[in-house]
């Protein structure tokens, strides 16, 4: 065996003797490329060879920390082997529990700079962000890596199983009763590629959600009560989703302070969208969730239930940074009406293929947290698969509960109405650097089936807390009712 080692070690030097400059972290973990640099499926098979004993994996953990190194991975492993008595010592899952990839990082010590030794996930901590590859998808497991190269926090085995499959069971039968909204885009009715209903507390506010909210400019008539399960599980969700809002503004956020616009309160969930996703070809596509009610900077709390499914996320690239954003921008304006759908698509993949993408794997019972920045600098989708693992309960189906907190400040009565007399709605800009960042409410109309729109548009003002600044002055007889808080509300 040893001399076995030594071999491999002799060619793995060679190799890397002849290899142009070392890959970075995003390549590590990437699909290869046509670099001429190994592949990492091949660099893991080396490891393995060296390493049979640990599974592929936590030897791709270590490969990302060593900055695709196969020979510096290979060195800190026979370290470590050398000074542990029982290195890397497997545990068995417990049978109740289904198991998760986890990360070696928290458990094996690096060197710094300094000479001092740190932990992996500190110094994930501690990196710049990934700088993602053209035309790459980044596949991301362990929850250190997550919080560290994304605006997410993820949780596995966030409720007890059991608790779990009951919430399951009882979403399923709820989701026969779910329905498709349709939009109009460029003159055509399309259904959404995926089915949903709105959840909210009481009769009352089932009265609301169908004649006052509207959403993508629409009022929705599939709103449905909240279930039993559906407001007992809100209490962990909220106590859980402000456990980490507030770690996120101590670790990651300049001075430990929240973002401009963030609300300081607590984060208390009074409306939820259920979506079925019912088999691999169901989807959403890339988008940052419409801000109408939720105001600047929300956080929203995603609970994934079922079969296991692929949510993918990118940074938004302002379109004076893109390289073919002028090409992209006049290839749209000269399509006929009949193709611009197609060409729409193929703009956003073109935007998407021009930075890559991170991919992140949402099993069952996991629970996603997006945090204050995503929907201003992020956009996310759940992606068709190819094939998918079927769940012993749901099949080919997942469920997924995205808890929200729609603030009082923002009701519908409160907002602007556009020139076509509907309800305008609030949008981040994103697309040109000069305004980026900036908050508009718009007409979207011309999205609803069988409408135009107007020309209405209006800068929106917000303190630094995120609650809107009128410029007309509300009437103080007509205060709106609160939607009641799910968890306050059993």
């Amino acid at each position: 065996m040893d001399a076995f080692v030594s071999r491999k070690k002799r060619r793995l030097s060679q190799s890397r003797a002849e290899a142009s400059a070392g890959p970075s972290e995003a390549s590590c973990i990437s699909n290869p490329d046509s670099s001429g640099e190994d592949s990492t499926d091949i660099k893991i098979a080396i490891l393995l060879s060296l390493f049979p004993n640990l599974k592929q994996e936590n030897l791709l953990d270590i490969l990302v920390s060593c900055d695709g190194s196969v020979e510096a991975a290979s060195s800190l492993l026979s370290s470590q082997d050398s000074t542990s008595p029982t290195p890397f010592k497997k545990r068995a899952a417990p049978s109740s529990t289904l198991g998760v990839q986890t990360s070696l990082s928290p458990h094996i010590l690096t060197k710094a700079k300094d000479g001092s030794l740190t932990t992996l996930s500190e110094t994930f901590i501690r990196r710049k962000p990934l700088s993602t590859k053209k035309g790459q998808t980044l596949h991301l497991y362990s929850p250190g890596d997550i919080a560290a190269y994304t605006p997410c926090t993820i949780i596995h085995n966030f409720l007890p199983p059991e608790e779990a499959n009951v919430l399951l069971v009882e979403l399923l039968d709820e989701s026969k009763h779910f329905s498709r909204y349709e939009f109009q885009l460029f003159n055509r009715t399309v259904q959404s590629p995926h089915s949903a209903s709105v959840y909210v507390s009481t009769p009352e506010e089932y009265r609301q959600q169908t004649s006052e909210y509207t959403y993508g400019g629409t009022y929705r008539s599939n709103v449905r009560e909240a279930t039993p399960q559906l407001r007992s599980i809100s209490r962990k969700v909220q106590r859980v989703v402000n456990e980490e809002i507030q770690k996120r503004i101590r670790e990651v956020y300049p001075d430990g302070k929240k973002l401009k616009y963030q609300s300081p309160k607590e984060w208390r969930p009074n409306a939820a969208f259920v979506n079925c996703y019912d088999g691999p070809a169901e989807s959403v596509g890339y988008h940052s969730d419409e801000l109408t009610y939720l105001g600047p900077h929300p956080v929203i709390g995603s609970l994934s239930l079922g079969v296991e499914r692929e949510f993918r996320v990118r940074r938004v690239i302002p379109r004076d940074d893109e390289e073919d954003a002028g090409e992209i921008a006049t290839e749209e304006k000269q399509s006929p009406p009949s193709k611009a759908i197609n060409e729409q698509k193929s703009s956003s993949r073109v935007r998407a293929d021009l930075q890559g993408q991170i991919s992140i794997h949402l099993p069952h019972n996991s629970l996603l947290i997006m945090h204050a920045e995503m929907q201003e600098e992020w956009k996310h989708a759940i992606v068709p698969a190819q094939t998918i693992s079927p769940h012993p309960i749901s099949g080919n189906r997942r469920i997924n509960i995205t808890y929200r907190w729609y603030r009082d400040t923002l009701h519908p009565r409160y907002t602007p109405r556009c020139l076509c007399g509907q309800h305008a709605i609030l949008r981040c800009a994103q697309r040109k650097q000069e305004t980026r960042g900036r908050y508009m409410w718009m007409c979207y109309a011309g999205y609803q089936p069988g409408k135009e729109g107007c020309s209405f548009f209006r800068w929106a003002e917000f303190d630094d807390d995120g609650n809107p600044v009128w410029t007309h002055k509300q009437n103080e007889e007509d205060v709106a009712p609160a939607l009641a808080n799910f968890a306050a509300s059993q």
